[in-house]
């Protein structure tokens, strides 16, 4: 697989899909880890995979992977700068949505339904795609 240079921004619930070790999507961390993806974050979302994080393992594993991702060089963070609320039935999912546009990512991945009225804006484009959308193509 060659990913290189492919920005993505990871929902939540695609993050916690991917670590597992014997996740059948651990590939996508480990392309991560190798520097062959680069995965986009902004201050709010690593909040969020931090409290997400310590709710389903422990504290200390939460905290251990936020300061991970802090370091990680192909980990970026991203300034926005302007909120678009392009989704109105759960707004908490504009800061995905905010970081995809201000990282100007290749795609926005999440299964989450409230994400699938980006499909319908033409502007500001953001590409979403779902897990099995993102492994049919990229794997």
């Amino acid at each position: 697989m060659n990913t290189t240079g492919l920005r993505v921004v990871l929902d939540t619930n695609i993050l916690i899909a991917i670590i597992g070790r014997k996740s059948p999507f651990r590939w996508i961390f480990d392309q991560l880890l190798a520097g062959q993806l680069i995965l986009c974050v902004s201050n709010e979302i690593l909040l969020e995979y931090q409290e997400i994080l310590a709710r389903q393992t422990s504290r200390e594993v939460a905290d251990n992977f936020s300061n991970f991702l802090i370091i990680h060089p192909f980990v970026e963070k991203v300034e926005v700068f302007y909120q678009f609320r392009l989704i109105s039935e759960d707004e908490d999912d504009n800061k995905f949505v905010d970081c995809a546009i201000a990282a100007n990512a290749t795609g926005l991945v999440s299964n989450d339904k409230h994400f699938q009225v980006l499909k319908q804006i033409k502007f500001p484009k953001v590409n979403l795609l779902t897990l099995p959308e993102f492994v049919q193509q990229f794997s």
